[in-house]
C-alpha cells in the first residue's frame, strides 16, 4: 500500500453502494480524510461506518444531485468541513435504460442533469480552489458506454460521452497545471446500476466483474501517475 493519500481529503459522489462505495473505503483505509455523498441516507452512513474504522474524521452528505442547488451546498460544505478537496472523485450516475422510441425528453435531460451537468458544476466549484494550490486530483467515472453504444442506452451513453470529452479536454488544458485528471471506463461491473426499477434488461453476454477489480485498477492507475 503507498502513503500517497495519507492526510488527503476526498469527496466521493454516488457513494451509498457499488463504485462509489468501494473507492471511498479504499480512500478511508489509506489514510484519506473522505467526504461521501449521495440520497439514500441509511445506505450512505453504513458506508460511513466503514470509512471511519479507517478515517475518524469521515462524513457523508445526503445530496440529490439533481438539483444545482444541492451540488453549490454540497461543494461549499465539503470546502468547509474537510477543510478542502484535493481529491475529487464524480461518479454518481442513472442508466435509465430504455429503447429509444420509448425515450422522452425529460427522462433524457434527467440523464444528463445527473450524469453530466451535476459533475461538471461540482468540478467547476472546487477547481479554482484546486488552482490556488496548484495541486488536486479529478478522477470522472465514465463508461466504455461512452464509445460503444448499447442497446437501449441511448440517453446513458450520449450523457458519458459527454463526460469523457469535457474531461479530455481538461485534462489538455490542466496540462501544465498540478492538478491531474483521469478518467475511468468501467464496463460491466457488478453493481445496482444493472437491476434497477424503471430500466430495460441488460443484454449481454458478458459477465460482471466484482467493484473490487475496478477499485483496483483505478488505484493502480493512481499509484502510477497515470493521467
Amino acid at each position: 500500500m503507498t502513503t500517497q493519500f495519507e492526510g488527503q481529503r476526498v469527496l466521493v459522489t454516488g457513494a451509498s453502494s457499488g463504485i462509489g462505495a468501494g473507492l471511498a473505503e479504499e480512500f478511508a483505509w489509506r489514510g484519506a480524510t473522505v467526504g461521501i455523498c449521495a440520497r439514500r441516507q441509511e445506505r450512505l452512513d453504513e458506508v460511513l461506518d466503514r470509512c471511519r474504522k479507517h478515517s475518524p474524521d469521515s462524513r457523508r452528505w445526503v445530496v440529490d444531485l439533481a438539483d444545482p442547488a444541492a451540488v453549490d451546498r454540497l461543494a461549499s460544505s465539503a470546502l468547509e468541513e474537510l477543510g478542502g478537496v484535493d481529491v475529487l472523485v464524480n461518479n454518481a450516475g442513472i442508466p435509465k435504460r430504455r429503447h429509444v422510441s420509448k425515450l422522452d425528453a425529460a427522462t433524457v435531460e434527467s440523464v444528463m442533469n445527473i450524469n453530466f451537468f451535476s459533475p461538471i458544476r461540482l468540478t467547476l466549484a472546487l477547481l479554482p480552489h484546486m488552482l490556488e494550490r496548484d495541486s488536486g486530483r479529478i478522477i470522472n467515472i465514465s463508461s466504455v458506454a461512452a464509445t460503444l453504444s448499447s442497446p437501449g442506452e441511448s440517453s446513458y451513453d450520449a450523457s458519458k460521452a459527454a463526460v469523457t470529452a469535457f474531461s479530455e479536454s481538461m485534462a489538455i488544458d490542466l496540462w501544465q497545471t498540478g492538478i491531474k485528471v483521469l478518467i475511468v471506463y468501467p464496463g460491466l461491473v457488478d453493481t445496482e446500476l444493472f437491476s434497477l426499477p424503471d430500466n430495460d434488461p441488460v443484454i449481454t453476454a458478458v459477465e460482471a466483474v466484482p467493484v473490487s477489480d475496478l477499485v483496483d485498477g483505478v488505484f493502480d492507475a493512481l499509484d502510477r501517475g497515470a493521467v
